[in-house]
């Protein structure tokens, strides 16, 4: 499992960044480092982020931070078509950034809700944000490591890499995630709406396209919940040709009809452009079920949607239903897991686009 260098949360007034404290858990301030102390690799190897057996499970905020300003033609769709749910991909537009929190001090921010059952307490939260530097602007890579958070109802507090960043050049494209341990604010805040802001992600046309966002995933304890493995892994990588991420679950016990809910999320996929699945592979026999819903085919999974099981989902702000190329997206494995098994797989690929894979996280019943 990784070990995370610490929470690195500093208070922050909004436009004035100015150096706070490092808060470890259990222990005193300390200087913090600058923004760019993380270092930088151009692939992370997936790997094992947390992992509990608890009765509870996990949900995830998240939202993107650009979307179309212009449609790319007469031949094309319009912008509202496109933020409304049909076809359209993110190099066939003008784009601009998302600004919801009315600061003329940020460039891009946007909302999403974190919602637990009542009674739940906070195992684990981690942030994660990414996208394109190179689009109609470069973008420095100084700032991928540092973003703005707020809690329900709270001012910004700027949030630090603690752990190596993600940032690559291939397919047109400057890509980067960065992450962090939230654990203690998302502890203390608990549910509601946060806002994240200043992701570093480049605005304009190009026809690698503007894409980029936020997820903010949190592990929770809950007595009332069903006893549950849960696991979050993460990384940054390519999916196309043949880069195909995995997250293998061994030493489960879930018991035939096991119920869960399984998550991904990955940068730059396009909707319409087929080729790109989700699959899960339980037991021994290593035959693999496609996830899908009615948000995401099974064969174009990638396709810019922020989605979750159920008529009610989590409260966006904006709510776009075409995110331009940010995916992170919730399925249920109600009906998948027919057998009881001890090990399950999760793999996501593409065949077709240049997409670069983030996060897999689930969390599925138990016997024990």
């Amino acid at each position: 499992m990784r070990h995370s260098l610490g929470p690195l949360l500093r208070r922050a007034t909004v436009g004035v960044l100015a150096l706070g404290a490092l808060w470890v858990p259990g222990g005193s301030p300390a200087a913090a480092p600058v923004a760019s102390a993380a270092p930088e690799a151009g692939r992370l190897a997936f790997d094992e982020r947390y992992r509990a057996l608890q009765h509870g499970g996990i949900v995830r905020a998240a939202n993107s931070s650009v979307t179309c300003r212009s449609a790319s033609g007469q031949s094309g769709p319009s912008c509202s078509a496109a933020q409304t749910g049909e076809r359209g991909v993110n190099g066939d537009f003008d784009t601009l950034y998302i600004d919801v929190d009315g600061d003329p001090n940020t460039y891009n921010s946007s909302s999403a809700e974190v919602r637990m059952p009542a009674g739940s307490r906070v195992s684990y939260a981690r942030l994660y944000w990414g996208g394109n530097l190179r689009v109609g602007e470069q973008k420095p890579s100084e700032e991928n490591g540092r973003v703005l958070i707020a809690e329900p109802g709270g001012a910004y507090k700027e949030v630090v890499a603690d752990t190596a960043i993600g940032h690559r050049v291939a397919d047109g494209a400057d890509a980067f995630q960065a992450s962090a341990d939230v654990t203690r604010l998302v502890r203390e805040s608990g549910s509601g709406l946060y806002t994240v802001a200043q992701v570093n992600v480049a605005g304009g046309k190009s026809a690698a396209g503007a894409w980029g966002g936020w997820t903010l995933v949190v592990a929770y304890e809950n007595p009332a919940e069903p006893l549950r493995d849960l696991a979050i892994w993460d990384g940054f990588a390519p999916l196309r040709s043949g880069g195909d991420q995995e997250m293998r679950l061994t030493g489960l016990d879930f018991p035939s009809g096991a119920g869960g809910r399984a998550g991904l999320v990955a940068y730059n996929g396009d909707r319409g452009t087929t080729g790109d699945y989700l699959t899960l592979t339980t037991g021994r026999s290593g035959s693999a079920v496609d996830l899908t819903d009615s948000a995401n085919p099974a064969d174009d999974v990638l396709n810019s949607t922020i989605s979750e099981p159920g008529d009610a989902p989590a409260a966006r702000v904006p709510a776009y239903a075409n995110t331009l190329g940010y995916d992170s997206d919730v399925f249920g494995l109600g009906g998948l897991l027919r057998d009881a098994g001890d090990r399950m797989t999760l793999r996501l690929s593409s065949e077709r686009d240049a997409a670069w894979a983030g996060v897999l996280f689930a969390a599925v019943d138990t016997a024990r």
